[in-house]
């Protein structure tokens, strides 16, 4: 049984076709992969399953339940929770109160909320910035207390959005190793990402998105050696 269903999904902005008709199939515990060029629907996409945007057509699906529609909030309650490529935590808080906030929504207990919000900050590796003001962090801590206001919610499936955008390569492989320890977890990963080595370790299946439509789905080795997927996105060089 699939965790997340798709049925026609799109979404459009007047005239503007944004994300086409949509359908897709995401099972439990895959770590599932999205590429494509600017403005091909793919944050889109994201905005649309995370309920911030309510979609134009077609059904949604999440664990046997029709989420379309519904509200940030009310979707994050359900388990499917995404990162932004934009972070914009409290910069006034510490680490700790940011992901505390997040802990709230699962814990009515101040204490149990905070004990919460304190393990997942260690799990992230931000143990040592624990009650720095957030505001302060260097952008890998930034990117790592992003994942951490999601993990506090304590999803069945994580949305990232660019997580790696902006890290040097030195900094990429730890968060990558996080990446893959939290899918050890359990947690269903959707990830949009352009840096193709991540991609190409990453991903169990590529979904390749171009002019808000899905242009190539399959295995990471088979779709980036179609030809469309190469004149739309990689270039002949990368091939």
């Amino acid at each position: 049984m699939s965790l997340l269903t798709l049925d026609g999904v799109s979404k459009s902005f007047g005239g503007l076709k944004a994300l086409g008709e949509t359908t897709l199939e995401i099972p439990e515990h895959e770590f599932f992969g999205i590429i494509g060029p600017n403005g091909a629907g793919k944050t889109t996409l994201f905005s649309v399953l995370a309920g911030q945007l309510a979609p134009s057509s077609g059904q949604m699906m999440f664990d046997g339940v029709d989420i379309t529609g519904w509200s940030a909030d009310k979707t994050a309650a359900q388990g499917l929770v995404r990162t932004f490529q934009l972070m914009r935590p409290f910069e006034s808080m510490t680490v700790l109160e940011n992901v505390t906030i997040a802990s709230h929504n699962k814990f009515r207990s101040p204490h149990k909320a905070r004990d919460h919000a304190a393990a997942v900050v260690e799990r992230v590796g931000l143990d040592s910035y624990m009650y720095a003001m957030s505001g302060t962090l260097p952008t890998a801590g930034l990117k790592r207390l992003e994942l951490a206001r999601a993990l506090a919610l304590e999803p069945r499936m994580i949305l990232l959005d660019e997580v790696l955008a902006g890290l040097v390569p030195t900094e990429r492989a730890p968060i990558i190793d996080l990446l893959r320890s939290i899918h050890a977890d359990g947690v269903t990963v959707m990830f949009v990402e352009h840096i193709m080595a991540a991609v190409m370790a990453l991903s169990e299946r590529l979904l390749v998105m171009h002019e808000g439509r899905e242009l190539a789905l399959g295995l990471p080795e088979e779709v980036i050696a179609n030809q469309q997927v190469i004149d739309a996105y990689l270039g002949e060089d990368y091939s």
